[in-house]
């Protein structure tokens, strides 16, 4: 659901970086000084996780379609809604610099679409909910917890993914982009990406569950469902993370399906595979042309040293390794300077304040 900048007018891609700054700095500000510490190594290597699976697109089968994970109902669940939309800008923002994933113009809309809704939405109106709520209290200490993980998990991510892909279709609509009917998009995106969200929802509770089983104390709101025997160390659950991320990242992200993601499928549809052409756009010659888009074009050119996860004019498959584990290690590396710097300003204004 990474949109280009052809999709979006420079005034649209505009209110969409502001409404994204906004919220940037409202997280920052927010965050608990005594919550910093705890998180940071549990935010660098989640993020890094989140990073590396969205490399995997997995098939929808019968569609001719494909769809990765999101990441915001992972995150938000792990780390809190503030620190995970953090770690969702800064993946979004990587992916977007460095690996050419998503137009520069557009950031500010995939953030919104992408972490936004995943991370406050699903948060606030159905983890914590579900989390806090007295549902599955016949089933004991573990069979409660893991329902409502399950539950929170594939409810949340199903609910914000449609949220998100319903933004993209509203983003591109009063971008003036005729090519793309409101009523026929709508009725193509949603379905794909109802699809694309149940899949998302079992690969997030899976990896909730290993936590939740390994060190319940790591995920948000668990002191309101029955405490669970911890299996393994803080240290011992994040290194097995870690190891998950050079597996998804540099190794299962080689198996990644090459069929259309949801929003390209939309678009241009794979008739070349026998599948719909939907609204059979053409993928060379569609969207807005502005100089904003030739600015941030020119600007990403510049700046992606592995475009498209891949070695620049090379077809070798190590260069989807080396991005999956690169772009792991510098997405954990930001994270972590994002959450200490905003710690270190806010000390500085306390200092100043004293």
């Amino acid at each position: 659901m990474h949109m280009a900048d052809a999709l979006l007018a420079p005034a649209v891609a505009a209110t969409m970086y502001a409404a994204t700054a906004v919220t940037v700095g409202a997280s920052v500000k927010t965050l608990k000084k005594d919550e910093e510490s705890a998180k940071l190594p549990t935010m660098a290597v989640t993020s890094a996780l989140v990073f590396a699976g969205q490399m995997i697109n997995y098939t929808i089968p019968g569609t001719g379609s494909s769809g990765h994970l999101c990441g915001g109902m992972l995150l938000s669940a792990l780390l809190g809604p503030q620190a995970g939309f953090l770690s969702m800008v800064v993946i979004l923002t990587i992916q977007c610099l460095f690996f050419a994933d998503g137009g520069l113009l557009a950031l500010g809309a995939n953030c919104w679409n992408m972490a936004f809704y995943g991370c406050f939405v699903g948060y606030y109106l159905l983890w914590r909910p579900i989390m806090r709520s007295k549902a599955f209290k016949g089933l004991g200490a573990k069979g409660e917890g893991r329902m409502k993980i399950i539950l929170a998990s594939i409810l949340g991510c199903v609910i914000t993914l449609q949220l998100g892909a319903f933004s993209v279709v509203l983003e591109t609509t009063v971008s003036g982009v005729t090519e793309l009917p409101f009523g026929a998009f709508v009725g193509i995106m949603q379905p794909i990406h109802l699809a694309i969200g149940l899949v998302e929802g079992l690969i997030t509770s899976a990896v909730l569950l290993f936590v939740y089983e390994s060190r319940p104390e790591l995920l948000m709101d668990v002191d309101n469902i029955p405490a669970v025997q911890a299996k393994r160390s803080v240290k011992a659950t994040l290194v097995i993370l870690a190891v998950l991320v050079l597996v998804v990242g540099g190794g299962l992200s080689l198996a990644a399906s090459a069929n259309p993601d949801g929003l390209e499928w939309s678009m241009f549809g794979n008739a070349e595979s026998g599948y719909s052409e939907n609204m059979g756009l053409d993928e060379e010659n569609y969207g807005i042309a502005s100089a904003a888009a030739d600015t941030a074009a020119s600007i990403q050119e510049k700046t992606a040293f592995l475009p498209d996860y891949a070695f620049a004019n090379s077809d070798s498959a190590a260069g989807t390794s080396v991005s999956g584990i690169a772009g792991s290690a510098i997405v954990a590396g930001v994270a972590l300077l994002v959450c200490l710097g905003g710690g270190f300003f806010r000390k500085k204004k306390a200092a100043a304040k004293a």
